[in-house]
C-alpha cells in the first residue's frame, strides 16, 4: 500500500506510466492495473492518500464479482497443472494455452505464472514443530565427506559422516564411519545412544537402505536389523517421509552447522585413520555443543543436561550386537556347527532332526525352534571344538536313535581290531561321546570310500604317531602315506602341523 500511494502521487504530478514503472521498480501493467482499480472505486486521489495503509488495503482488496470469478477459475486449474507439469514435454506455456481455451477472459501468461508461483509457495508452507524432551532423535549423513590418506601409499579414501541430533535440545553427535552400510550405520547409532546416555522414544532416520528397506508414505518397511536394534533399546523407528525435508529439518540444520564448526577447522589437517579423525571431531563437537545458541542464552549441552537428559529412557544393560542368521537341522550328535569360527554348540537332544534357526553375534549364539530359544552359548572362536551344556545331553550318553558309542565300536570291530581300538580311544577322549560321533563317522566312512586295506594302514600309521584324529587320517589317505611300508615311515611333520591333533598326552 505504501507503493500504491507513491503511484498516486507520481500520477498526480503527471508522470507517465513507463516513468512510474522505472522509478518504483514495478511492472508497467501493474501500475496500470492499480490506477484502473482506483478509478473503478470512485475515490479521488486526495481521499485515498488520507487513508491508513490497512484501510486502503481493505478497500482495494475487495474484488468485484467478475475478477473474483476469474481468480477462482484460475486457482481451480492449478492442481491439474501441478500434476501435468510432471509429464515429459509439458510446460507452463502449454498449460496456459489450455487454460485460455477454457477461459478466454482469463489472466495473461505473466499474471498466470505469478499466481501459480504464489499458490505453490503457500502449499509449501510448513508448520512449526514443537519438540518434546526425550521424544525424537533425528539421524542423517552429511553430504560432504572427510578423507583419509594412507600413510604408506598416499591413497586417499573418503569416509562418511554420521550426524544425529535430539529434537528438543538439539544436542548433536557426529562420527566418521567407513560407509553407509548397515553395519556401520547401526554401530554409529549405538555409539550415539551411548553418547547421550539414554534412549529417546523414537529414531527418525532418512530413507537410506540401512534403515528403511522400502520407503512408503504410510507404511515404510524398516530394515530388519535396524528394527532389531531399536527393539533392543526399547524405542520405535519413525522414518522421515520421502522428499519431505521438513520432517528432519533439525538434523539438516545441524549438518550445515557441522560444516562450519567441524569441517572448516579440520579442512587443512591430514588424517591417516578413523580413530584419529574421530578424536579431532569429538574435540570440536564438545565446543559446538557447549556454545550458546544465537538467540538463546543456554547451550545445547546445558539444555540437554537440565531438561532433556532425564526424559530419556535408560540404556539396555548390554550394548547391541549385529546378528547373523542361518538355518540348520540338529544332527544326531546333538551339536550344531557354526561355520563362522568352525565351532560346535550343543542343542537339547530332544530336538534331534528338527530344523532350527541360529542367531549369532560376536559374543553370543542363540538357537531357536518355533520362535522359542532352546539354547544359548557364549561365542567361541576355537576351531573344530565343542561347547556343550551338560543338560543338553541325554542320560547315559545314549540316544534313542541308532547312534551311540556301541554303534560305532561294533562298526569298527567289524573292520579290524586296530580300527576298533582307534575309535575307542577317540570316544574316550571326549567328555561327551556325542562330540566324537562326527569324527567316528568320517573315519569309518573311508572303509567304503578309500577301501578297507587303506583305512587299516592309515589307522595303524596314525596310531604309531600317537595321534587320534579324523583330520590326520584324512591327510594320510590323501597324501598316500598309507601305501608306504611301516618300517619306512617318517613322522610327517607337515601333516601333523596342519591337522587339528588331539595327542594321547592330552587324554585322560
Amino acid at each position: 500500500m505504501s507503493r500504491l500511494k507513491q503511484i498516486i502521487r507520481h500520477r498526480d504530478h503527471g508522470m507517465a506510466l513507463q516513468t512510474i514503472s522505472k522509478t518504483l521498480g514495478i511492472a508497467r501493467n501493474t501500475v496500470k492495473k492499480y490506477l484502473q482499480l482506483i478509478e473503478s472505486k470512485g475515490f479521488s486521489h486526495s481521499e485515498l492518500l488520507k487513508m491508513e495503509d490497512e484501510e486502503l488495503n481493505a478497500l482495494l482488496a475487495e474484488p468485484d464479482h467478475t475478477s473474483g470469478s476469474r481468480f477462482l477459475d484460475m486457482e481451480a486449474f492449478f492442481p491439474h497443472m501441478l500434476e501435468e507439469l510432471k509429464r515429459t514435454g509439458v510446460n507452463r506455456w502449454n498449460l496456459w494455452g489450455e487454460y485460455k481455451t477454457k477461459h478466454p477472459d482469463g489472466y495473461s501468461y505473466s499474471q498466470f505464472c505469478e499466481h501459480f508461483r504464489q499458490w505453490g509457495s503457500c502449499r509449501k508452507a510448513s508448520m512449526h514443530m514443537e519438540h518434546i524432551p526425550g521424544d525424537k532423535l533425528f539421524i542423517d549423513y552429511a553430504g560432504d565427506r572427510f578423507s583419509l590418506v594412507d600413510a604408506v601409499t598416499g591413497e586417499i579414501k573418503e569416509v562418511e559422516t554420521y550426524v544425529s541430533t535430539l529434537g528438543y535440545s538439539q544436542y548433536t553427535y557426529v562420527e566418521a564411519v567407513p560407509s553407509q552400510k548397515k553395519e556401520d550405520f547401526i554401530s554409529a547409532s549405538d555409539n550415539a545412544l551411548q553418547f547421550y546416555g539414554g534412549v529417546p522414544k523414537a529414531l527418525v532416520p532418512d530413507n537410506l537402505k540401512s534403515a528403511v528397506t522400502k520407503a512408503d508414505r504410510y507404511e515404510p518397511l524398516i530394515n530388519s536389523d535396524f528394527l532389531d536394534f531399536a527393539n533392543h533399546y526399547g524405542c520405535t523407528v519413525f522414518p522421515a517421509r520421502s522428499r519431505k525435508p521438513q520432517d528432519k529439518s533439525l538434523v539438516e540444520k545441524a549438518v550445515s552447522i557441522v560444516y562450519s564448526r567441524i569441517y572448516a577447522p579440520l579442512r587443512n589437517r591430514v588424517f591417516h585413520d578413523l580413530p584419529s579423525l574421530n578424536r579431532a571431531i569429538m574435540e570440536l563437537l564438545l565446543v559446538y555443543n557447549s556454545t550458546p545458541f544465537q538467540r538463546r542464552p543456554e547451550s545445547r549441552k546445558e539444555l540437554f543436561d537440565t531438561e532433556e537428559k532425564a526424559a530419556l529412557k535408560p540404556l539396555a544393560t548390554e550394548r547391541y550386537e549385529l546378528k547373523e542368521y542361518k538355518q540348520a537341522t540338529v544332527p544326531k550328535f546333538c551339536h550344531i556347527h557354526l561355520k563362522e569360527g568352525n565351532h560346535y554348540y550343543s542343542v537339547p537332544f530332544r530336538f534331534i532332526g528338527k530344523k532350527v534357526k541360529i542367531a549369532y553375534s560376536q559374543s553370543h549364539v542363540s538357537v531357536y525352534y518355533n520362535n522359542e530359544r532352546i539354547a544359548y552359548h557364549k561365542r567361541s572362536t576355537g576351531g573344530s571344538k565343542y561347547t556343550t551344556v551338560k543338560e543338553h545331553m541325554p542320560s547315559s550318553h545314549r540316544f534313542v536313535s541308532d547312534w551311540n558309542p556301541d554303534f560305532f565300536l561294533d562298526w569298527a570291530k567289524g573292520v579290524d581290531p586296530d580300527v576298533h581300538n582307534y575309535i575307542r580311544v577317540i570316544l574316550e577322549s571326549y567328555t561327551y561321546p556325542e562330540q566324537a560321533y562326527k569324527s567316528c563317522l568320517g573315519i569309518l566312512g573311508y572303509d567304503r570310500k578309500a577301501g578297507r586295506e587303506r583305512l587299516i594302514n592309515a589307522v595303524r600309521r596314525a596310531t604309531g604317531y600317537d595321534i587320534f584324529n579324523y583330520s590326520v587320517i584324512t591327510r594320510i589317505l590323501r597324501s598316500g602315506l598309507d601305501t608306504l611300508p611301516l618300517q619306512e615311515e617318517q613322522t610327517p611333520q607337515k601333516e601333523i602341523k596342519h591337522a587339528n591333533i588331539r595327542g594321547s598326552e592330552n587324554f585322560k
